[in-house]
């Protein structure tokens, strides 16, 4: 059995801050995987990390304070990749690939929208471009599990006002038919394939007290290709662990 967390900390610094280690140490998390780091490499004493046993891999932003993931992992990877080749979002730290045996884990943050036109068309051709990168990976590496916030709503029951956002970054037609596109190739989405009509969200705004009245989105997923579906034995939203505006998605797998 191997417990796979995914989860946007909106800060590294700031959640270590907020008791991340202590966390960590009580759950046994085979593999603990990052998105918006908003920190350079050697900004992070990783010595905790790895006195509970975990290998680090890190990809970061060229700008400092931005975006980036990491990879914490307590089996050794066997290949470290980061990035996807693609200069625009590698410079942004959007991306780390790593092998373990037979099977590859990425560990992924997508583009948000939500700041006008220009990112919106920015996210849209990552997500066309991420496609064409993954089939070609795929060719290579069948067996798959892509992790990370995703920053798109799939469907009505993921977001807590579907009407009133439907002309929201997030949870617009053409990102939702992506969604759709993704599943329809062979695609998983962990938490679904157990909890099929279970409501609960992954990220909550800081207005307005959305995480208090539960207003929220489910953003952060496990996707699982095909060959590895089968593998899936249990997931949940760990919506009563706080260090962020997300909280963590766990899968457990049969590996």
């Amino acid at each position: 059995m191997l417990q796979l967390v995914s989860y946007n900390l909106n800060g590294i610094r700031s959640a270590l801050d907020k008791g991340l280690i202590a966390w960590l140490s009580e759950s046994n998390i085979d593999l603990f995987c990052v998105q918006e780091t908003k920190a350079q490499f050697d900004q992070i004493d990783f010595t905790p990390f790895e006195e509970l046993g975990y290998f680090v891999s890190w990809a970061q932003a060229e700008k400092k304070g931005y975006s980036g993931v990491a990879t914490f992992s307590k089996i050794k990877p066997d290949l470290v990749v980061v990035g996807c080749g693609i200069e625009k979002y590698d410079r942004e730290g959007r991306i780390i690939r790593t092998d373990f045996g037979d099977w590859t884990l990425l560990n992924c943050y997508f583009p948000s929208g939500t700041t006008g036109d220009v990112r919106q068309d920015f996210k849209m051709e990552f997500l066309s471009d991420f496609s064409t990168w993954l089939q070609s990976l795929l060719m290579e590496r069948p067996r798959c599990i892509v992790v990370g916030d995703l920053n798109i709503a799939h469907n009505p029951i993921d977001i807590h006002d579907p009407v009133g956002n439907k002309k929201s970054s997030g949870f617009l037609p053409e990102e939702r038919a992506w969604m759709d596109q993704w599943i329809a190739s062979g695609f998983v989405d962990a938490f679904r394939s157990i909890h099929p009509n279970k409501v609960q969200y992954s990220w909550w705004s800081f207005r307005a007290n959305s995480r208090g009245n539960n207003k929220g989105w489910r953003i952060d997923y496990q996707m699982v290709s095909p060959e590895m579906k089968e593998t899936i034995i249990a997931a949940d939203q760990l919506n009563d662990i706080i260090h962020s505006d997300h909280c963590p998605v766990q899968v457990m797998y049969q590996l």
